[in-house]
Formats: C-alpha cells, sequence, structure tokens
C-alpha cells in the first residue's frame, strides 16, 4: 500500500505477508547478536529478544525488540534505559525519533540512522557484556 507523498520502497506496510525492509532491517540489527539472545518471537511483524542468561533471580531480562503498527516501526532496546549515558552522543536525527528511555520509532528507511542505531547497540552490547547481562 502506498503512503501519499512517500515512494512504495519508503513505506512499511506488508504485502502479502512479506516483512517490510525496515522490519528486516531493524530485526537484523538486532539478529548480529544472537548468540547471546534468546528469541521469543521472530515473525513478518514482531520480533523479541531475551538476554540468554537469566538474572540472579532466574528471571527473563528483556533485550530488544521490533514492532510493526499502522504508522511506524517501534524499536526496543533495554541497554539505553540500563545505561542511560548510551544516549549522550546521539544525533538530532536519532533522539528526534526516540519515544520513552528506549524506544525508536521509524516510519522509513534512513541509513544514516541505522548505520548509528547499529553503533548504539555495540555499545549497548558491550556494556551488557560488561556488567554479565550477555
Amino acid at each position: 500500500m502506498k503512503t501519499p507523498g512517500k515512494p512504495a520502497s519508503q513505506t512499511h506496510h506488508l504485502e502479502s505477508g512479506t516483512p517490510s525492509a525496515l522490519f528486516v532491517a531493524l530485526r537484523d540489527l538486532l539478529l548480529a547478536h544472537k548468540e547471546a539472545l534468546a528469541v521469543v518471537h521472530d515473525t513478518d511483524t514482531h520480533f523479541y529478544a531475551n538476554c540468554k542468561d537469566a538474572d540472579s533471580k532466574g528471571k527473563a531480562q528483556f533485550f530488544g525488540a521490533v514492532k510493526v503498527s499502522a504508522r511506524k516501526h517501534a524499536f526496543h532496546f533495554m541497554p539505553v534505559y540500563d545505561f542511560p549515558e548510551l544516549l549522550q552522543s546521539l544525533s538530532p536525527g536519532l533522539k528526534k525519533r526516540m519515544q520513552g528511555e528506549s524506544c525508536f520509532n521509524f516510519d522509513v528507511m534512513d541509513p544514516t540512522l541505522l548505520q548509528e542505531l547499529q553503533q548504539l547497540i555495540e555499545q549497548g552490547v558491550s556494556r551488557y557484556k560488561a556488567v554479565g547481562k550477555l
């Protein structure tokens, strides 16, 4: 489905059950660390992963998720909640996409923002490894 004012390649709507390119790109950023993750959901519109190791109480630790809704792709990334200093060097473009403390909303594919998000994920993974969460 085409959104008025946007080329079809930039819309996030699903066609015949196929995941959008934006969803795949966001999911792949998390899947780059799949050896440390326990994937809970992996469908064409919802990806959810916990840290493979449970916390000291045996409870699953949320790591990240991507969820497609009617108008956006929500990207949740828990390390920025646990380590808010990771957000200090965000560009204005990525900061503008933040909603709450650990969620970023995307409605179009932006390679520059995805590259910055990848760097943020690398930093978050490194911090989680350093404290024994991954």
